[in-house]
């Protein structure tokens, strides 16, 4: 198959076309919580996060979450690039509904839990954490 100038043209002007077209690289936290939640309202109550008001280094900030009769936990933290930290999904034969781990704050910042819980609900809560020397890249 031999291609004419005017062929080459036309598929060289689409791809530069193509590559000017913008992506989603990332979602936002309201995408996410939405998707998340699945349609459900979202409550108060029901989950405890745990996190310093202040923390001395953004790059390990220890946080804790319980939410009884949870059957996933997710974690958002609101001012980094890439808002979604973790989820922790529980299955009928977890002992309890709980997790701690450590997280990268980029600043002072909201953090976020969110519980799905076996009814169907969803709840929230948040606590802000002042960082005072940035973790990701701050």
């Amino acid at each position: 198959m031999q291609l004419t100038r005017r062929q080459t043209l036309l598929m060289g002007a689409a791809a530069g076309f193509l590559a000017t077209l913008p992506l989603k690289a990332r979602a936002t936290a309201e995408d996410l919580i939405a998707d998340f939640a699945g349609g459900a309202d979202i409550g108060e109550g029901g989950i405890d996060l745990t996190a310093p008001e202040i923390a001395e280094n953004g790059n390990t900030v220890p946080i804790s979450v319980d939410a009884p009769g949870a059957t996933a936990i997710m974690v958002l933290a609101m001012g980094n690039p890439t808002p979604a930290v973790c989820t922790f999904k529980f299955g009928p034969l977890a002992g309890s509904q709980s997790a701690s781990t450590r997280i990268r704050l980029a600043g002072t910042q909201d953090v976020i839990a969110l519980a799905k819980m076996g009814d169907g609900s969803v709840v929230q809560t948040s606590a802000t954490v002042k960082v005072t020397i940035g973790g990701c890249g701050g």
